[in-house]
């Protein structure tokens, strides 16, 4: 919009290009963007955002050139620390991969196995059957839960109100959201306000 008309875009229509619901999610980018120093806002003034720099996949120049350092040394006579456990004696447990979990629009539940992850036996609690799901969205980022990572899931038929479930959504669709009963209904609500909360 600024090489085209020489105006930046209102927050609406940032909203709008971007397909969000809400102008909270425009603000954290602008101000990230101030932060890092793309732009600049002019204050008391509507549509007042001045581009001081490109970002370097854009054609901006590199503000401080990283070249890593490799440390030789030889760390085969380093003592151990005092709890050290060798890799070999850590325990680890297999859980089954099956497939991927929306961390925003409903999907379509996936139940088959595609392959096993280890996962550390103190992230396993109890005798319950356990799987790992994929996540694909970004409606749960605050709860630190961001797309593409592997969650560990604990299976159970209850669940309190506060705690993150997977919820299947009319036995066809599952999604990852925090739970809280709400009088006669269930609310599913993201960690993202950009995310209304569902009720059912």
């Amino acid at each position: 919009r600024v090489q085209r008309d020489g105006v930046p875009p209102s927050f609406d229509e940032m909203k709008e290009a971007l397909d969000l619901r809400s102008k909270s999610g425009i603000h954290r980018l602008i101000t990230a963007l101030e932060e890092r120093g793309f732009i600049r806002r002019l204050a008391h003034r509507a549509r007042a955002l001045e581009i001081v720099r490109l970002p370097e996949s854009l054609g901006g120049e590199a503000r401080h050139s990283f070249s890593p350092r490799v440390i030789d040394g030889d760390l085969s006579d380093a003592p151990r620390p005092a709890n050290a456990q060798p890799v070999e004696v850590a325990h680890a447990f297999e859980v089954p991969l099956m497939g991927r979990i929306a961390a925003g629009v409903p999907i379509e539940a996936i139940a088959h196995v595609q392959h096993n992850v280890s996962v550390p036996s103190n992230m396993i609690r109890g005798a319950a059957n356990h799987y790992a799901l994929e996540v694909r969205g970004d409606s749960m980022i605050e709860a630190g839960i961001n797309d593409g990572d592997v969650v560990i899931i604990r299976e159970t038929s209850v669940a309190d109100n506060g705690d993150i479930v997977v919820a299947l959504i009319e036995d066809q669709e599952a999604t990852l959201k925090r739970f809280y009963r709400r009088g006669n209904a269930i609310a599913l609500e993201a960690a993202n306000p950009a995310y209304e909360t569902r009720l059912f």
